[in-house]
């Protein structure tokens, strides 16, 4: 009989997001799309990968933490200022108080399961 290996799991503070904090800050990381606020181009179940080194500009897909949580959003540049643009029309722009919010850009999204929906967004 094998015996069963135990991996141990360090817990994560209750005020960390996993996903953000615990990776290297240069090390790309893949998030789950949640709810419907970037339909159409981007269906909740679909996996983004973000890129935290990538270059941030008008009109790119970005992962920015506002109100305390990270929120998938286009970057629009807009009278001067920066605004998280949700593509879905009954979401609110919101307006961004600085670039340094931005956690990065998303580089590329995928359909769990299936290999041919795989999406780039880089140049």
């Amino acid at each position: 009989m094998s015996q069963r290996k135990i991996i141990p799991v360090m817990p994560v503070a209750p005020h960390q997001d996993a996903a953000l904090e615990t990776c290297e800050s240069a090390e790309p990381f893949a998030l789950m799309v949640l709810g419907d606020s970037m339909l159409p181009e981007f269906a909740e179940g679909e996996v983004i990968v973000v890129e935290p080194e990538g270059l941030a500009r008008d009109g790119s897909y970005v992962v920015a933490q506002h109100d305390g949580e990270p929120i998938l959003r286009q970057l629009v540049n807009r009278a001067g200022g920066w605004w998280l643009h949700p593509l879905n029309p009954r979401y609110p722009d919101a307006e961004l108080a600085g670039l340094e919010a931005v956690r990065g850009v998303v580089i590329q999204k995928s359909r769990p399961g299936s290999r041919r929906s795989r999406k780039t967004y880089v140049d």
